[in-house]
């Protein structure tokens, strides 16, 4: 048994086989991991090992961005490992959004993970959800979605024939970009009355009841996926380690994934150190900065201080606190993967901040002004990142990856809103929220129809 699922609750640990389907551990209610005998399987003795894939760029897997690395989650064989190009993505630095943030030039690098398939980083974690879902034999796959997990479920499963997809999301809580793909990759989508929180509550008794395959980051296959996210962004840097990864915090897969791929690392002898990890909250949807900084919440060995998390949670229903953010791919406030990040905070000496509306959009723009365009959620990187250096967090000279999670078109409204195109929609979607300025906005220009008069805007 080399691969197999193990309890992440260090009083229990118990362990399963790879095919069985489970949510959490049936024994102590604890997330579980995807753990190897590493000492039985061929690891790479160095990382640049993986280059010479490169090569092979006609093999499926050689060329999918999961699946070149392959060797690092050795779970399933390969006839059975699902692709469609996944992680074709890129690391690139910027200056120009560097200066914004306030770093000494050539050191803020974006990780675009919006060149995946379906737009979002997503598609790294459902084509090893969906390959563990092939080896079961699952027939039929079903998510909670803000947006983006519906989108690539819908995708993975149209795309491979493999199962039909059922998605689930909060009545109006799903931008129309991402609700598109998921209605034209013939997904059966249900609107739930209520958040994602009540949709995620409700898919899990589906799952349970009904028997179909459940892909949410809960899905631990999913985050062996998602670790492959940065072993790409070591290769962009040649495995050098960069000082700090900065990632948007939403239900907390990608930070979960990228602690455990650190750890992985490290205990492999591959690393030598980890980056610091800044998981960034959107203000609206803060749960896990209010449980660790306010709270003082700690992974502690593993002994996560529950009653804490079950009294936050306890006040948030008594006050019918309920997410609310523009960007929508984060807001969450009960985060499935809430212990697992807490691990990876502890490993990587993390921390945690939240940034308002206004931060969000205004690192948007900046985004996009130079050349990347993203969605809401995935500016929550860069503004945190923009926070943590003025705070003295964050050195001028250290070297940062901000992680940015989906592509711009996810989203349009958010964009034609920050630069004027509407004034209703900008009344909706940002107003409502509290942004009161758009410094940065790039609002298009009203011309009568007449060459002379359009040459002289060209001046």
């Amino acid at each position: 048994m080399r691969a197999f699922q193990r309890c992440v609750n260090p009083n229990c640990q118990a362990t399963f086989d790879v095919a069985e389907v489970l949510r959490r551990c049936p024994r102590c209610g604890a997330l579980l991991d995807v753990d190897y005998e590493w000492d039985k399987l061929p690891v790479p003795k160095s990382l640049a090992h993986f280059e010479r894939y490169w090569a092979e760029r006609s093999n499926p897997l050689n060329f999918s961005g999961v699946w070149r690395f392959r060797e690092l989650l050795p779970f399933a064989p390969e006839e059975l490992c699902v692709t469609v190009g996944e992680g074709q993505t890129i690391l690139r630095q910027s200056e120009e959004v560097g200066k914004y943030v306030g770093m000494t030039t050539g050191e803020l690098h974006l990780q675009y993970e919006g060149l995946n398939p379906s737009g979002s980083f997503k598609d790294n974690g459902m084509a090893a959800g969906t390959t563990h879902g092939r080896m079961v034999g699952a027939t039929s796959a079903a998510c909670a979605s803000t947006g983006n997990t519906s989108a690539s479920l819908a995708l993975y499963c149209s795309a491979t024939r493999l199962m039909k997809s059922i998605v689930f999301v909060g009545s109006g809580k799903i931008a129309y970009g991402k609700l598109s793909q998921a209605l034209d990759y013939g997904a059966r989508t249900v609107q739930i009355q209520g958040d994602f929180d009540d949709a995620m509550a409700r898919v899990q008794e589906v799952a349970q009841r009904s028997g179909v395959y459940l892909l949410n980051s809960l899905n631990p296959f999913r985050l062996e996926g998602q670790k492959t996210i940065m072993f790409r962004v070591l290769e962009a840097l040649r495995w050098e380690i960069p000082d700090w990864i900065v990632v948007p915090g939403g239900n907390l897969g990608n930070s979960s994934a990228f602690g455990k791929a650190f750890i992985e690392l490290t205990k492999l002898g591959l690393i030598k150190r980890a980056p610091r990890l800044a998981v960034i909250n959107a203000a609206g949807a803060d749960s896990l900065y209010r449980l660790y900084n306010d709270e003082g919440l700690r992974w502690n060995g593993g002994n996560v201080d529950q009653t804490k998390i079950d009294a936050f949670y306890a006040q948030m229903d008594r006050e019918n606190r309920r997410a609310h953010t523009i960007a929508s791919a984060i807001e969450i406030n009960r985060p499935v993967n809430l212990t697992k990040c807490l691990r990876a905070l502890d490993f990587c000496d993390g921390v945690v901040r939240k940034v308002s509306e206004q931060e969000i959009v205004d690192a948007k723009a900046q985004i996009g002004a130079n050349g990347f365009g993203c969605e809401p959620a995935s500016a929550a990187s860069v503004a945190g990142a923009k926070r943590l250096v003025d705070e003295g967090v964050i050195g001028k000279d250290e070297r940062v990856v901000c992680i940015l999670t989906g592509h711009q078109l996810k989203d349009p409204n958010a964009t034609v809103a920050y630069h004027g195109v509407d004034r209703e929609l900008y009344e909706k979607y940002l107003g409502s929220r509290g942004v009161e300025q758009t410094p940065f906005a790039n609002r298009p220009v009203g011309v009568e129809n007449d060459i002379e008069k359009i040459l002289a805007l060209m001046k």
